[in-house]
């Protein structure tokens, strides 16, 4: 029967190069799709790592002139000493810009053992960045404020860095950093942290290192981290606000929930996805439709051949199978040469995603093509079976 079938197909191979490109394009786009819904939903899986709610993030901008490194610390600590006087405040932390959910990214790199390691997400945070977001600490400790004078850097890593360097080795007191490079160059690992996916739900973390903010950060920095109590409300916001201006007298001041960043970013980062998903709804309704054109002008065109088998005793459901399998093999075929090339996504670690995404996309996009395809040609099929032998050859 296939040999009957691949002979029919061969004949029309011209009309039928077409459907299997159709099929082909379409197949890529669902891949596509498919990859990006199946890494999405793998990352969302995963756990936060971190604590979010009740957390405020204060931007600000100061522009008063210090003379000296000790004037800015005491500014600073009389800040924070003014701000947790307030009842609904529980913890205070300062750290670089990129805090979570938020629109900025820090990288950095090092070597180790004469590798090369880049597109390090790179944390500077104070002694309690951890408490405010209840980070779990896998390994070692958190810093203290004796790290900011120890004869090397003091870092903490995130899980994922950890397993690309040393496995399921151990971490605490490996020394990264240039193998030549000074004591002050080097940096050695206090802690490992579970990763936090700071990028909103649907994005990994990536590789993760903790720095702590050195005596001079503060000429630097400005953003500032809020533990607040549940029962924090727009008047105490406003209270807070009036607190830091009043403290702070030049400077710009905004103030964030994160838990509201946190959708803004989530609804960003699926901006992509509704794009390919309303792309390949416009595809995949063209391709059905030209898919259920063509096997219909086919069957119009072969009446006399349905007529002829119909009278030498082929049953209706046997036509309709072939019209079926014939839509099938062509699929096959489409899929063949669609598979080959989305396997080398996973062979060649294109996007530096894992293998499992690749391959779930590429069963779930395989089994889409061929439910559409079954879908087109069901119908068809049953037209074929339904043309009486008769009415088929007086036609002819």
């Amino acid at each position: 029967m296939f040999k009957h079938l691949f002979k029919l197909i061969w004949n029309k191979k011209k009309q039928n190069s077409l459907l299997i490109a159709e099929m082909l394009v379409s197949f890529i786009v669902i891949f596509a799709v498919f990859s990006l819904m199946a890494y999405f939903y793998q990352n969302f899986k995963k756990p936060m790592g971190f604590e979010y709610e009740d957390v405020w993030v204060i931007n600000y901008q100061n522009n008063q002139k210090f003379s000296t490194t000790d004037s800015v610390n005491l500014y600073y600590e009389t800040l924070t000493k003014t701000i947790k006087q307030l009842p609904q405040v529980k913890e205070i932390s300062f750290a670089h810009t990129n805090v979570p959910f938020a629109n900025s990214t820090g990288m950095t790199g090092f070597n180790y053992k004469g590798k090369d390691i880049q597109s390090v997400n790179n944390y500077t945070v104070d002694e309690k960045y951890s408490d405010v977001f209840k980070m779990n600490i896998l390994e070692g400790r958190w810093f203290i404020p004796q790290d900011k004078i120890a004869a090397r850097r003091h870092i903490l890593i995130n899980q994922t860095l950890k397993e690309e360097l040393f496995g399921k080795g151990k971490a605490i007191g490996q020394v990264i950093g240039d193998d030549k490079g000074k004591a002050k160059d080097k940096m050695e690992i206090i802690g490992v942290v579970q990763d936090m996916k700071d990028k909103g739900d649907y994005y990994s973390a990536g590789r993760g290192l903790y720095n702590p903010i050195d005596t001079g950060a503060f000429r630097y920095l400005s953003t500032m981290l809020i533990k607040v109590t549940p029962d924090a409300d727009a008047a105490f916001e406003s209270k807070l606000y009036k607190t830091i201006t009043n403290y702070m007298k030049n400077a710009t001041v905004e103030i964030e929930h994160l838990s509201q960043k946190r959708v803004a970013m989530n609804k960003v980062t699926l901006i992509p996805t509704v794009v390919l998903l309303t792309i390949a709804g416009f595809l995949i309704i063209n391709v059905a439709l030209g898919l259920f054109g063509v096997l219909w002008y086919n069957i119009n065109k072969r009446k006399g051949e349905i007529g002829l088998r119909r009278a030498i005793g082929a049953s209706g459901n046997a036509v309709s199978k072939q019209i079926v399998t014939e839509a099938m093999v062509l699929a096959t075929l489409s899929l063949i040469i669609g598979s080959f090339f989305a396997v080398q996504f996973p062979l060649l670690h294109v996007f530096d995603v894992a293998a499992s995404v690749y391959i779930t996309a590429l069963i779930l996009a395989i089994l889409f093509i061929y439910l559409l395809v079954l879908i087109c040609s069901l119908y068809p099929g049953r037209q074929a079976a339904a043309i009486y032998p008769a009415v088929a050859l007086h036609e002819e």
